[in-house]
């Protein structure tokens, strides 16, 4: 079995099955259309088959990854419950901080739980973009700001995208294992998977931000795909548990009514390609296709962009 710590064996397309002349297609409609990709990386049955870097973007450069970085918190809440400093998905959110205050509560935020907050499902008040993000990011306390917010449905009961909610999970993970978020991750994620470069934006307490704001090299990003794609198997050691891997990419809930996918925990799932996401904005992404043993990898600067057309026409027909 191929694992990437040190680096991407690569490969020819046509050594892994994938057709040459179609992929050189794909990038002639990037140029063509003008679209702002800064890399594309495809992998199949664990080789690097495809790799380009646009302008000034190469093969080391770090690249924001928007809301992907929850999707690696999410993997960190999986750890975190393997190995017992958070006995399920169930527990009540309001129970992870003791030393909180917190306003407007009521019965739905008690019952407000990890799972909740995971789906996109939390129950909070929260209309997602850059004022509310601006505002949290200008608050003395990003925890008890979220903390605070009203509910406006019941929890559990509909979508909506919160990258406000995500904070929370980082910072259970301080409350639960009592540690850094990112020393955590260090030891548990980015270290087995060889990832070594990592830049991550912290609130004023140091806790890492859970909606956003992890840097990695596109080839970096593309190790969380694998380690999903292998079941959470790393080098003969289970890095997250078979059974997070398995629920985590689950639909729990359809998302919105103008797109054909759905959200489990923090990641977002694919039924056109039997597939799943993380995915940030400007079209950053780590999709997995595990019928396929495929991992596509970009980054980009293209606004309220959906680049799975393009996967579905040049890609995945091939295989």
């Amino acid at each position: 079995m191929i694992y990437p710590t040190t680096g991407w064996p690569t490969s020819s397309p046509g050594g892994q099955g994938l057709d040459a002349h179609k992929l050189a297609q794909l990038q002639a409609v990037i140029e063509e259309q003008g679209l702002d990709f800064h890399s594309f990386l495809i992998i199949r049955n664990g080789y690097l088959v495809s790799e380009k870097y646009y302008g000034a973007y190469q093969q080391d450069t770090r690249h924001d990854l928007y809301s992907v970085t929850k999707s690696f918190v999410s993997t960190l809440i999986g750890i975190a419950l393997d190995k017992g400093y958070i006995d399920r998905t169930g527990q009540r959110i309001v129970g992870f901080f003791p030393g909180y205050t917190f306003a407007y509560l009521n019965g739905q935020k008690e019952a407000m739980t990890v799972e909740d907050v995971l789906t996109m499902r939390s129950g909070l008040g929260w209309d997602e973009g850059d004022p509310i993000l601006d505002e949290m990011r200008q608050s003395e306390d990003w925890v008890q700001y979220m903390l605070d917010k009203p509910m406006v449905s019941s929890p559990g009961s509909q979508f909506s995208y919160n990258s406000g909610s995500s904070h929370l999970l980082t910072a259970i993970l301080q409350q639960a294992t009592g540690r850094n978020p990112r020393d955590f991750a260090e030891e548990y994620l980015f270290k087995p998977l060889g990832i070594s470069d990592a830049v991550w934006e912290a609130d004023a307490s140091g806790i890492p931000a859970g909606g956003w704001g992890l840097q990695l090299a596109p080839s970096e990003m593309a190790k969380l795909g694998y380690l999903y794609l292998r079941n959470g198997q790393w080098e003969g050691k289970q890095v997250v548990s078979g059974q997070w891997v398995k629920r985590a990419t689950q639909r729990y809930t359809k998302t919105y009514d103008d797109m054909d996918l759905g959200y489990g925990y923090q990641w977002w799932t694919v039924p056109s390609l039997s597939a799943y996401m993380a995915l940030g904005r400007y079209h950053q992404m780590i999709m997995v296709i595990p019928e396929a043993d495929l991992v596509v990898v970009t980054t980009a600067g293209i606004e309220n962009y959906d680049g799975i057309p393009l996967i579905e026409r040049f890609i995945v027909p091939e295989i």
